[in-house]
């Protein structure tokens, strides 16, 4: 079956130097890049991180420093990345979550302002965990009918991913074969950044969803300790979380 698109979709899967959104980095990056038309251009590449890969990262995704160490950085093939990435909806999978937040780091560290806003998101891990909560190698098993060969090889884990959201929408009537239909039944809860540290409540207003401020809302919060928002610019925080939590403050100030 063909996606039906407004505009470009592209499926992509990171392997990095470890599960620190902010801190970790990036050593192979693949997408499945799909035009409205059903043209699809794919690419795999190994990116240098700049600092040492753990031996328990190696033994999940099998790059050494070795083989990275003739690669690119990050910031030497950002600006052709982010032009690739540009006026497309984005899916992949545990990718809310992840992968998004960890490129927009990338991004930021290379002073490129990778806006989301307008995009849609299509986390097929979400929708997997809402019908059947497993793996991608389970996944892949239940609904396309074979083993995932090359499991976390970015290139295997994007197609696969590619190829099981194929199969969600043939499989469940509940799912339109339409991006801001899977973007909206793919979030869990009403995030208002990636991360969901800040999300909207049964009012629609914007609350803080970790720490000792859970279930406040931010307005309260930045009124009665603007320390706080010192705290969490400064943190250990992704940059789309900080975004957000910058544009309400703005908003706030009014």
């Amino acid at each position: 079956m063909q996606l039906k698109l407004e505009r470009p979709l592209i499926f992509f899967d990171l392997e990095t130097t470890g599960t620190n959104v902010t801190q970790d980095r990036i050593v192979e990056l693949s997408y499945i890049k799909i035009y409205p038309d059903g043209q699809e251009e794919k690419r795999s590449r190994r990116i240098n991180p700049g600092i040492p890969i753990p031996a328990a990262s190696t033994a999940v995704h099998h790059i050494t420093d070795e083989d990275v160490k003739d690669e690119p950085t990050f910031r030497q093939i950002a600006r052709s990345l982010h032009n690739i990435f540009e006026g497309c909806d984005i899916a992949g999978y545990n990718s809310n979550k992840f992968d998004v937040p960890l490129l927009m780091e990338e991004f930021g560290r290379c002073g490129i302002n990778f806006d989301v806003s307008g995009r849609h998101f299509i986390d097929v891990q979400n929708i997997f965990h809402k019908m059947e909560q497993r793996t991608l190698v389970a996944a892949y098993r239940f609904y396309c009918g074979k083993e995932l060969e090359g499991a976390h090889s970015a290139l295997a884990d994007t197609e696969a991913t590619y190829e099981v959201l194929k199969q969600q929408i043939q499989k469940y009537d509940e799912l339109e074969n339409d991006v801001a239909s899977l973007a909206k039944f793919s979030t869990i809860g009403r995030n208002m950044d990636l991360a969901g540290r800040i999300v909207l409540d049964d009012q629609d207003r914007p609350i803080f969803n970790f720490g000792k401020h859970k279930g406040k809302t931010v307005k309260e919060v930045l009124k009665k300790e603007p320390s706080f928002y010192d705290w969490m610019m400064q943190g250990d925080f992704p940059k789309n979380t900080k975004d957000v939590l910058c544009q309400l403050k703005y908003q706030y100030s009014k």
